[in-house]
C-alpha cells in the first residue's frame, strides 16, 4: 500500500469499494497532501489549479465526517458559479453512493426559490450553493446550519473578485464556532490570506505546484501588432484547428466584440460574460461541451467553474496582468496526461505582462517567429455535432436513455451518430453528428418521448 493510494486513508470499506468503483486509483498531489489533514478534522487553507482533485478531495473529507442518521445540515460548500455548484453537486453525489439516504442539494440564484423551500422542509445532510442565495435563506430561516461541521470555501479568489466578501462573512456567521473550515483558491492574493485569518483556526496550508508539465502542454507566444490581433487570432486557428478552443479576453465588452466579429467571419462562436441571462448561459455551455461550437470566448469570472473536457487549446487574446491567472487560464487545456495548447498573443504593449509571466513561472516563453498564414476570412472550423432542443425535462421524467430510444428505435438512426445528453428540470439537449442533424429532429418530431409529443428544434 502506497502512501498515494486511498486505502492509505482511514476510510471505510464501502467507501474505499466505491472509490475504487469510479476509477479512482491513486490520490492526485492534492488529495494525498490534503486528505490526511482534513481527516484528521483540522482546518485546511489550499491551493490547486484548476483540475487538481481537490472537489474530491473536500467531498472525500466532508462525507466521512457525516452522520447519515441525523437528519440535519453537517455540510456547507460555498461556490462562485451556479455552473462549479452544479459539478460540484455530482461529484460529492457519486462520491456518496456508498452512505445510504444521503440528502444533497443545489442552492443556486437564477432558479425558482419555491422548490429550493420545498427542498429544505427536511434538511439535506450536505448543501452546495452561491453566496447570495445561500444568504437570503438563511436569513430567512428556511436554511439551518446550526449542526454543520463541515464548511468549505471553493474557489475563494473567484468569490472575492465577484465582490462576494461581506455576503461570505454574513453566511459564516450563522454558522457554529466550532466548525471545520477548508479554503480552496486557484490563486493566493493578498485577500486570501485576509479571509483565512478571519475564518479558519491554525489552517494547515497545502500548496500544490501550479506550474504545467512542459512535455504535455505546449505554450505558443505570436506577437501581434496594434491593429492585428483579430487576423492572428484566425492565423493561428488556421494553423493548429484545435476541435474546441477557449479564447480568454479582459473585459466584456472586449469579449462580445469579438465574438460578434468572429461570427462574422462564420465561425461558430459564442461568448459568456456578466451580462447572459442564466438560460442562455446553459445553453452555450451546453454547445461547447458537446462539441456543438468550436470557441468559446469569455472573461475570467464568467469562466470560473467550467469544466470542459478534452479542451483543444486555450488562447490568450491578450495576457492577463496577473501571471497566476495565466497559469490558471492555460490550466484548462492538458489535462489528465492529454497533450494541450496554449497560444497567447503578445504586443509590445504586453511584453512587461509577459515578464512577469515568465518570473512568476521561473521559465522563458520565447515568441514563435517562424510565422503564421495569412488570415483567410472564407476558413472556418465546422463543429463535428449540432445540438438539438427538447422541450422536456427532469419534471416530465425524461431520462438519457428516453432521448436516446426515441432516436434509435426505428433504425434510420445508430447509436454512434449522437453525442452529450443534458437534461434540465424543464428542457434537455442531445448533441448530434452534424450531417443527421435535420434527420434526427425530423424522428423526434414525428415521434413520442415517455410516451408523448414533445417539441424539438435545431440551435443554431
Amino acid at each position: 500500500m502506497t502512501a498515494s493510494s486511498f486505502s492509505s486513508l482511514s476510510l471505510s470499506t464501502e467507501f474505499l469499494d466505491n472509490i475504487r468503483s469510479l476509477d479512482y486509483n491513486e490520490m492526485t498531489e492534492v488529495q494525498a497532501r490534503s486528505l490526511p489533514v482534513i481527516l484528521e478534522g483540522k482546518d485546511l487553507l489550499g491551493q490547486a489549479k484548476t483540475g487538481s482533485g481537490k472537489t474530491a478531495a473536500f467531498a472525500i473529507g466532508l462525507l466521512n465526517n457525516l452522520v447519515s442518521t441525523e437528519y440535519q445540515t453537517q455540510a456547507l460548500v460555498i461556490c462562485p458559479t451556479r455552473e462549479l455548484a452544479d459539478q460540484v453537486t455530482q461529484e460529492i453525489r457519486r462520491l456518496a453512493r456508498a452512505i445510504p439516504n444521503t440528502k444533497i442539494i443545489t442552492l443556486c440564484g437564477g432558479k425558482p426559490i419555491g422548490a429550493q423551500l420545498a427542498s429544505l422542509e427536511h434538511s439535506p445532510h450536505v448543501v452546495v450553493g452561491t453566496p447570495g442565495r445561500l444568504l437570503k435563506l438563511l436569513e430567512n430561516r428556511a436554511l439551518d446550519v446550526d449542526a454543520l461541521k463541515t464548511l468549505v470555501l471553493d474557489e475563494a479568489d473567484r468569490m472575492l473578485d465577484m465582490g462576494f466578501h461581506d455576503d461570505i462573512m454574513k453566511i459564516i456567521r450563522h454558522t457554529p464556532s466550532n466548525r471545520q473550515t477548508l479554503l480552496f483558491s486557484a490563486t493566493y492574493p493578498d485577500s486570501i490570506e485576509k479571509i483565512s485569518n478571519a475564518v479558519q483556526s491554525e489552517p494547515v496550508e497545502v500548496r500544490v505546484e501550479a506550474l504545467h508539465d512542459k512535455s504535455i502542454l505546449k505554450q505558443i507566444i505570436y506577437p501581434v501588432g496594434s491593429t492585428d490581433r483579430t487576423d492572428k487570432l484566425i492565423s493561428a486557428l488556421q494553423k493548429h484547428k484545435p476541435e474546441s478552443t477557449l479564447v480568454f479576453c479582459t473585459t466584456r465588452l472586449q469579449c462580445q466584440e469579438l465574438t460578434d466579429e468572429m461570427q462574422g467571419y462564420g465561425f461558430k462562436a459564442s461568448a459568456i460574460h456578466g451580462e447572459l441571462e442564466q438560460f442562455d448561459r446553459d445553453q452555450v455551455l451546453v454547445q461547447f461541451s458537446n462539441k456543438s461550437i468550436s470557441i468559446l470566448v469569455a472573461t475570467d469570472v464568467a469562466a470560473r467553474g467550467l469544466d470542459i473536457k478534452d479542451l483543444g487549446a486555450v488562447i490568450n487574446y491578450e495576457l492577463s496582468p496577473d501571471p497566476e491567472m495565466y497559469v490558471h487560464r492555460i490550466g484548462r487545456t492538458g489535462r489528465a496526461g492529454k497533450g494541450g495548447l496554449a497560444i497567447s498573443l503578445v504586443s509590445d504593449y504586453d511584453k512587461p505582462r509577459l515578464e512577469t509571466i515568465e518570473a512568476y513561472t521561473d521559465s522563458k516563453l520565447d515568441f514563435d517567429r517562424s510565422g503564421l498564414p495569412r488570415p483567410d476570412k472564407s476558413f472556418s472550423l465546422r463543429p463535428a455535432m449540432t445540438t438539438l432542443f427538447i422541450n422536456g425535462g427532469r419534471k416530465d421524467k425524461v431520462r438519457p436513455g428516453d432521448i436516446l430510444g426515441a432516436l434509435t428505435s426505428d433504425g434510420y438512426l445508430v447509436g454512434s451518430k449522437i453525442g452529450k445528453i443534458d437534461i434540465f428540470d424543464k428542457f434537455s439537449y442531445v448533441a448530434v453528428e452534424s450531417g443527421v442533424a435535420k434527420q434526427a429532429l425530423k424522428i423526434l418530431t414525428a415521434g413520442k418521448i415517455k410516451g408523448k409529443k414533445i417539441r424539438s428544434r435545431l440551435l443554431r
